[in-house]
């Protein structure tokens, strides 16, 4: 099963985030596991097929990059999805770059 992380500086902006995707797979009928962390956390949740950041953490994506490897994506969550809490968009994102 697929597995998408969400990760900002203390774990807790990207849990209702989380739950908005949650929401939006359940409705695509899309199996999936979604998960929020603390940027300090992210190596305990591996694997993962992608690693989403909170636009705070925009700074850190080159220092994820090389944590997880070449082989995971890392991208940057869309500020206004962000803000939004756009659940739907944000998953979105992620099933079109795992």
């Amino acid at each position: 099963m697929k597995k998408i992380l969400l990760a900002c500086a203390g774990g807790f902006s990207t849990s209702m985030l989380v739950e908005r995707m949650k929401e939006a797979a359940r409705a695509q009928n899309v199996e999936i596991v979604i998960e929020a962390c603390s940027e300090s956390s992210i190596r305990e949740h591996m694997p993962v097929n992608i690693v989403m950041l909170g636009p705070q953490m925009g700074h850190a994506e080159d220092d994820v990059k090389k944590e997880v490897g070449n082989e995971i994506p890392v991208t940057v969550i869309n500020m206004m999805n962000y803000g939004m809490m756009n659940g739907a968009n944000v998953l979105k994102t992620a099933l079109d770059m795992i």
